[in-house]
């Protein structure tokens, strides 16, 4: 209960930060273009909190934290007084209202690109790429990468982390081939060249590296627990931090995951779980509890969690720059993700990548809490990825958003006159229907992955 409550605090947070940053855009370069604002809404639905400024503007604090909006007069469907007539929106010629629909997807990729710098003036620690594992038959295993190599370069990308990695992996869609450089592990530079011709992010939930073979080096996992769960079967069975398994139900145990098959396999089933401590050799009566999987498997679990061993010298860097440098670094990591962005939806198009993929607000809201869970850091590098996404999302020819705007002002520049009401009002319909349809299915892949 409390990781929902968690998750849905971060999501409330990061979401009105990043509508406030949206809807100033629109509302900034409204203002600068001598357009009146009637309202400017944080939310849906009723308004919980309103107050005005001296020019007459609303601002609102609504129920529902799911967008925004910024009103402004347009004689189209209020009522204007003559002296208010030269300050509607329809009034304004047509540069200046495309300057009013593209400012607040701008004014997301500038927050964005501030976001990322703040990030590297505080400093982003990175694990190397060393690739752990090959899954055996895979694209990877093809190539010749082996375990032990250190990534340096995807495609045309320089990497230094593993999120830089996905990136560019991610990037190599719809491609036939994707050379990698690395360092061997006898410290030697070589090339594999991965054969990704008709290769497809097809499955949900299954990261980019996965589906090409990799798996990130990490320390091996011991069989010493670190953590004992409270009120959990291995607490109630007197199991304590720093035991070390043994045996469970006699069968002798040498990795972690042998155990937790083994458990998996016991729910609500009596077992003899036998443990080092201090020494000595002490066998415990324990009753796994049992959950069900989204597959409706039941499995069982003790509430543990064991100790990792360290990562290895130099494995672990951080990386901070100075002011200059961090806006420059911030520009460039938000052309890249704006980039993937789009490159990303052509995907969806073709079918280079599956819908399943698609998240909603479940989806984000879980990202949001794991985000703020782990610090600053990683709470500024979601929001500048959210950030962008949402620029991009909105800068789609659908006529409920900014970017169908910008399609009816770039017809009625190419027609020298607007587009007829009757066309407009039909294509917010369609444009409604098919923001709808997409949010109801992002939803269903939400609650599907729970």
């Amino acid at each position: 209960m409390f990781d929902f409550f968690w998750n849905l605090g971060s999501f409330v947070v990061a979401l009105s930060i990043l509508v406030a940053v949206h809807e100033y855009g629109h509302f900034w370069v409204a203002r600068k273009a001598g357009v009146k604002v009637l309202r400017f809404s944080i939310g849906f639905g009723k308004p919980l909190f309103t107050w005005y400024d001296k020019l007459g503007t609303e601002y609102a604090i609504s129920a529902i934290p799911l967008g925004g909006y910024v009103r402004m007069l347009d004689s189209r469907v209020d009522e204007v007084s003559e002296q208010d007539r030269a300050n509607t929106l329809d009034s304004k010629s047509v540069y200046a209202r495309m300057a009013v629909a593209a400012a607040g997807p701008l004014a997301n990729f500038i927050f964005a690109v501030f976001a990322l710098a703040i990030m590297y003036v505080v400093g982003v620690q990175n694990v190397k790429p060393v690739v752990g594992s090959i899954t055996p038959n895979s694209i990877a295993e093809r190539a010749g990468v082996q375990s032990g190599d250190l990534l340096k370069r995807i495609g045309n990308e320089d990497v230094s982390s593993w999120q830089e990695v996905n990136f560019a992996v991610m990037s190599g869609l719809g491609e036939q081939r994707l050379e990698i450089k690395v360092t061997d592990a006898n410290g030697q530079i070589a090339i594999r060249t991965l054969d990704v011709d008709g290769w497809k992010l097809d499955k949900r939930d299954v990261a980019p590296l996965t589906s090409i073979g990799i798996t990130p080096y990490r320390p091996n996992i011991t069989t010493e627990l670190a953590i004992v769960a409270e009120g959990s079967a291995a607490e109630r069975a007197k199991v304590k931090a720093g035991d070390v398994i043994v045996s469970f139900n006699k069968e002798s145990i040498s990795t972690w995951t042998q155990f937790v098959e083994l458990v998996q396999r016991s729910p609500n089933k009596q077992s003899t779980l036998t443990v080092l401590r201090d020494g000595s050799e002490i066998s415990l009566i324990i009753t796994p509890d049992a959950r069900e999987t989204a597959q409706g498997i039941e499995i069982g679990y003790l509430g543990v969690v064991p100790r990792q061993k360290s990562w290895p010298e130099g494995y672990i860097e951080t990386r901070q720059y100075g002011v200059f440098d961090s806006i420059l670094l911030g520009v460039q990591k938000t052309y890249a993700l704006t980039k993937l962005s789009f490159e990303m939806i052509g995907n969806l198009i073709t079918g280079q990548v599956s819908v399943k993929n698609i998240s909603g607000p479940v989806g984000i809201a879980v990202g949001a809490g794991d985000s703020v869970s782990y610090g600053l850091v990683a709470f500024l590098s979601f929001l500048a990825l959210i950030s962008v996404n949402l620029g991009v999302f909105n800068l789609l020819p659908l006529p409920m958003l900014d970017g169908g705007h910008l399609m009816y002002y770039l017809i009625e520049l190419i027609r020298k006159k607007p587009v007829s009401e009757k066309t407009q009002e039909l294509g917010y319909k369609l444009g409604a229907m098919m923001l709808l349809a997409l949010t109801c299915f992002a939803l269903f892949n939400d609650v599907s992955r729970l």
